[in-house]
């Protein structure tokens, strides 16, 4: 019975009436000796048409009634009564279906809730990093300005010494603006790709000629690792693919070991994608931070991190970049043994 559709229960119960009218007709006609037995079956076939009528429509006018309430709710949807009712007389278990559908519609509510307070805790986050990190700058900016104007400028080395540090303050200002409305650029595909086929080796071999004062002064060493192919051609936007191998190497640079430290790049062939992998010796990263490294300021070594520079939002750069290309960017850590950060790029022909 519940697993039946309106018309199996308009049936059921059609019978039911009819065959109990039967027996009832059937009983009083033979104590009162006049029993026809023709006219009982025609009687009785009336009566149950009669009432399979009236009973199939009564249920389905109630239960298809409620049922497009359910589903106007939880669909948000529209239509006719007449589309509806034609649509669910198509369904063969309709209270299966609608019992599945409510079930589906509360998973699908419940990862919403979900999603939306996530988003909401890292909109505080965000927020909160956003303020934390002008606010350091403006705050400096302010107190260089408040000691020149009471009476710094009179002094020739303070006045250029703290113009000098409020100039330092704003350029950072300027940068995280700038890396801010990068990401907002790649998030909504504003800022356009330029493909082009390129050698991935040389383009490693400029930024460590760029990089490589910085490695100097922290005594890393800079190395490709060995490759039988003196080009690895891939096709993507090169300046872009520029910036995130700059951001990668300045990454392990930033979070090296005193002694023996060492930054290394190596290429992978993955039949139609090339791997391309920057892995250092560091300090290495706890498996409780990995999951957050590509958040937009989020750092391992808050303290540390502040001194060495840089806006934190270098790992969210890369990682917009690298699915800007329709690409995959991972990393894996180890506390004390190093980080090594991995993309693949489209080769080139």
């Amino acid at each position: 019975m519940y697993n039946s559709n309106p018309k199996k229960i308009a049936l059921n119960n059609a019978v039911f009436i009819a065959l109990f009218f039967l027996l009832m007709y059937a009983l009083i006609t033979i104590l009162l000796g006049q029993f026809h037995l023709l006219s009982l079956l025609l009687l009785t076939a009336g009566i149950f048409v009669f009432s399979f009528i009236i009973i199939n429509y009564s249920v389905e006018k109630f239960i298809y009634q409620k049922i497009r309430i359910i589903y106007k709710n939880i669909h948000n949807i529209k239509v006719s009564k007449k589309t509806f009712l034609e649509q669910m007389k198509e369904t063969p278990d309709l209270l299966e279906n609608v019992n599945q559908d409510v079930l589906d519609w509360v998973v699908n509510k419940s990862k919403e809730v979900e999603d939306l307070k996530k988003l909401e805790i890292y909109r505080k986050e965000y927020i909160g990093n956003v303020s934390h990190e002008l606010k350091t700058p403006v705050f400096n900016i302010q107190g260089y300005i408040s000691t020149l104007l009471e009476g710094g400028m009179e002094d020739a080395a303070i006045n250029k010494e703290y113009l000098e540090r409020s100039e330092k303050n704003v350029n950072r200002m300027i940068s995280i603006l700038h890396d801010l409305e990068e990401i907002s650029r790649l998030e909504t595909g504003e800022l356009k790709l330029h493909y082009t086929h390129f050698d991935i080796i040389a383009l490693v071999k400029e930024v460590f000629e760029h990089l490589h004062i910085k490695a100097e002064q922290k005594n890393i060493i800079l190395k490709i690792a060995p490759t039988d192919e003196k080009q690895k051609i891939v096709e993507a936007d090169r300046e872009r693919i520029r910036q995130v191998l700059i951001n990668l190497i300045e990454n392990s640079l930033k979070y090296s070991k005193d002694e023996n430290a060492s930054t290394k790049v190596s290429f992978y062939d993955m039949d139609k994608l090339m791997l391309i992998e920057v892995a250092d010796n560091g300090i290495g990263v706890s498996e409780a931070d990995i999951p957050r490294l590509f958040e937009r300021f989020y750092r391992t070594d808050k303290g540390r991190a502040r001194t060495e520079g840089g806006t934190g939002l270098g790992l969210s750069i890369v990682k917009h970049i690298i699915e800007a290309h329709q690409q995959t960017i991972n990393v894996r850590s180890t506390l004390g043994v190093g980080t090594t950060f991995g993309f693949t790029l489209q080769k080139g022909g």
